[in-house]
C-alpha cells in the first residue's frame, strides 16, 4: 500500500502539475501584462496603505500575515536545502522562476477570493477557491468545489497543518535545547488551543505579531552569514545562473546533477514553498477589509515575493556560500550547519527559533485555513467540533510517524491545485476585468492612496 501511495504521489507532484502550476503562471502574466513587475512597488506600498474601507473580518495587512503564517514554513529551510542538495545551486534559479510567474498566480487567487466571497451564518466571511469555483463558474461545477474543500480539510488536519509541523517543532527543540518531546506538546497543544478558539481574529493577530518578527529575526542571521562570506557571494550567483542551465558536476558528497534535475526541484520546492496556484492563500485573502478585489490580489502577491524571493533567496545563498550544500549533510542539518560556521554559540538557538516559529504560525495559519473548508463542506455547525479535532491532531502530531498519512496529505495537497487551477483559467476574464477597474480607479483618483 505504501509503495502505491508514493507511486500516486510521485504521479500527482510530476511533471504534469508543475506543467499546469507553472503554465497558469505564464498565462496569467500574459494576460495581467508582466503586473508581477510593473505594479510590485504599488503592490509593497499597499501592504501598509491599503484603506481597509470594504467588508471584511480582519485588515488586509493582518490577511497578508496570515496567509505567510501558513506559506512561511519548514519549506523555507527545510526544503530550500533539499532542492539544492538534488538539483545542485541552479535550483535556486528556478525557485526564483517558480516564484515570478507564481505572483501573478497569487494575485489572480486574491482577486477572485475577494470577487465571490459570501457570508455565512455566523456573520463572517467565507471564501476562497470553493466559493469562487461555485459562484464563479457556477453551480454545475460544484463537485470541483467540494473535491477542493475535502483535499483542503485532509491537508489542515493530516499534513501541511499538524502533524509535519509538530514533529518539525519537537525534533528542532529537543535535539537543540534538550526539552523532552512530552513537555515541548502539552505546550504547543495550549498554545494553539488557546488562540485557534478564537477564530481568525485571534489567530489573525497572532499572527501580525509573530511574522514581521521572525521573518525579519531571520533575514538578518542569513544576511550576517552573507556578510561575512561576501567574497563568495559574486561567484556562488554565477553558480546559481551557470548551474541553472548546464548542471552541477559532482564535487565532494555531492552526487551531481543535470539541468532538468535542477529544474524540476527547483520549481516543485519553489511552489511547495510559497503555494501559489494550491489556493490556500486565498481563503484568509476573502476576508480582509477591503472593496476592490485587485487591491487585496496586489498584496496577496506580495506574499510570494517575500516567501521566496526574499526568505528562500537568503537560505540558499546561505547554504552555497558556505560550501555545505557539496557535503554530506541534508536538510535541516545543511542549514545548521551553515549557520553555525559564523554563530558557532548562537548558530544552532538562532536556527531552532527559526524553524520553531516558522512550523508554529503555519499550524495557526492551515487551521484556518481547514475551518473555512469545513464550514463550506457541513455548515458553521461543524466549525468547533473541527477545531476541537485539529488541537486533538495537534497533541497527537509528537508521537506519530505516520509515513502513510504523511503521503495521503501530501497528494491531498496537490489534489488542491487542481480544482484552483482550472477556475484560474476559466475565470481569467474575471480577473483581467477587475483589474482594469481597479487601476481606472486609481487613474481617476490620484489622492487614494496619500
Amino acid at each position: 500500500m505504501l509503495e502505491f501511495l508514493n507511486e500516486v504521489d510521485a504521479f500527482v507532484w510530476g511533471p504534469p502539475l508543475l506543467c499546469l502550476l507553472v503554465g497558469t503562471g505564464i498565462w496569467l502574466t500574459i494576460r495581467l501584462n508582466m503586473i508581477q513587475v510593473l505594479r510590485l512597488p504599488l503592490a509593497l506600498k499597499l501592504i501598509f496603505k491599503a484603506k481597509n474601507e470594504g467588508h471584511g473580518d480582519v485588515d488586509s495587512f493582518k490577511a497578508l500575515c496570515t496567509a505567510l503564517a501558513a506559506t512561511v514554513g519548514t519549506g523555507n529551510i527545510v526544503g530550500v536545502a533539499t532542492a539544492i542538495k538534488a538539483g545542485g545551486p541552479g535550483a535556486l534559479f528556478w525557485m526564483w522562476m517558480a516564484a515570478f510567474f507564481g505572483m501573478a498566480t497569487k494575485y489572480a487567487e486574491g482577486v477572485l477570493a475577494v470577487k465571490y466571497r459570501t457570508i455565512d451564518a455566523n456573520g463572517h466571511i467565507g471564501g476562497g477557491p470553493m466559493y469562487y469555483i461555485e459562484k464563479g463558474l457556477g453551480r454545475q461545477h460544484r463537485p470541483l468545489a467540494i473535491f477542493f474543500a475535502v483535499a483542503g480539510t485532509i491537508c489542515a488536519c493530516f499534513g501541511s497543518g499538524t502533524f509535519t509541523q509538530v514533529n518539525a517543532i519537537v525534533e528542532i527543540t529537543n535535539a537543540g535545547a534538550q526539552i523532552p518531546v512530552l513537555y515541548t506538546s502539552i505546550a504547543l497543544t495550549v498554545l494553539v488551543a488557546v488562540i485557534t478558539l478564537g477564530g481568525l481574529k485571534s489567530i489573525a493577530v497572532v499572527a501580525d505579531k509573530i511574522v514581521p518578527f521572525m521573518a525579519a529575526l531571520y533575514v538578518i542571521t542569513t544576511m550576517a552569514i552573507l556578510f561575512m562570506f561576501r567574497d563568495a557571494l559574486p561567484g556562488a550567483i554565477a553558480m546559481v545562473l551557470h548551474d541553472a542551465f548546464t548542471g552541477t558536476a559532482a564535487t565532494g558528497g555531492f552526487l551531481g546533477a543535470t539541468m532538468m534535475f535542477a529544474m524540476r526541484n527547483g520549481i516543485a520546492r519553489g511552489l511547495f514553498s510559497n503555494e501559489s496556484g494550491l489556493g490556500s492563500a486565498p481563503i484568509v485573502a476573502a476576508a480582509a477589509k477591503t472593496k476592490w478585489p485587485a487591491e487585496q490580489g496586489l498584496i496577496s502577491m506580495t506574499g510570494t515575493f517575500i516567501d521566496t524571493i526574499i526568505i528562500c533567496t537568503m537560505t540558499g545563498l546561505t547554504i552555497i556560500v558556505s560550501g555545505v550544500w557539496s557535503g554530506d549533510l541534508n536538510g535541516a542539518a545543511m542549514t545548521q550547519s551553515a549557520f553555525t560556521m559564523v554563530f558557532p554559540v548562537l548558530g544552532n538557538m538562532l536556527l531552532m527559533i527559526g524553524l520553531v516559529l516558522f512550523a508554529f504560525t503555519t499550524i495557526l495559519g492551515w487551521n484556518y485555513y481547514g475551518e473555512r473548508c469545513i464550514a463550506y463542506l457541513l455548515g458553521v455547525k461543524a466549525i468547533i467540533p473541527y477545531r476541537l479535532f485539529f488541537i486533538a491532531m495537534v497533541a497527537c502530531g509528537a508521537f506519530l510517524k505516520l509515513e502513510m498519512i504523511w503521503i495521503i496529505a501530501d497528494i491531498a495537497n496537490g489534489l488542491m491545485a487542481l480544482p484552483n487551477l482550472i477556475a484560474l483559467l476559466l475565470l481569467t476574464g474575471v480577473i483581467v476585468k477587475e483589474t482594469k477597474l481597479y487601476f481606472k480607479h486609481l487613474d481617476e483618483n490620484k489622492d487614494y492612496l496619500k
